[in-house]
């Protein structure tokens, strides 16, 4: 059957690319001692601090179950404070602390080394935002 061969799949790519993205982040998120989900989890931080745990679900698309280890691991490598809010004990507000701060600074190179680690495999700029394009346009609609 021509439509269960791996080389007709739209998943495989998909999958196979996002696994060697995330392969290339990681000598470049070890300079700052984190991983790729906790490194998506500070830049939600940098671009908003002071946000309840739900914003971040619903902007890296991932169910509070999955994001709460992950935050208390940050919290607990001093990288972000967890405060319940007064109004409302249900809500959990995430900040950054200053060691989570001061990462900022030390990760603005990762996205050029990244650009330029895909260069040298003939991935140009122009086909990155083509593809970055076509997934966010995938993804708009979940």
């Amino acid at each position: 059957m021509e439509q269960l061969k791996l080389s007709n799949q739209f998943c495989f790519p998909l999958y196979a690319a996002s696994r060697f993205i995330t392969q290339q982040y990681r000598p470049l998120l070890e300079k700052l001692e984190v991983t790729y989900p906790q490194y998506l989890v500070l830049l939600v931080l940098w671009e908003e601090d002071g946000i309840p745990i739900k914003e971040i679900t619903e902007k890296l698309l991932l169910e509070t179950n999955t994001l709460t280890p992950l935050l208390k691991r940050m919290q607990t490598n001093g990288l972000i404070e967890r405060t319940r809010s007064k109004e409302d004990e249900r809500i959990v507000t995430i900040s950054l602390t200053e060691k989570g701060k001061k990462l900022q600074q030390k990760a603005e190179e990762i996205p050029n080394d990244l650009l330029q680690t895909l260069e040298c495999l003939n991935i140009g700029k122009e086909d990155m935002l083509k593809v970055k394009e076509v997934l966010e346009k995938m993804l708009s609609n979940v």
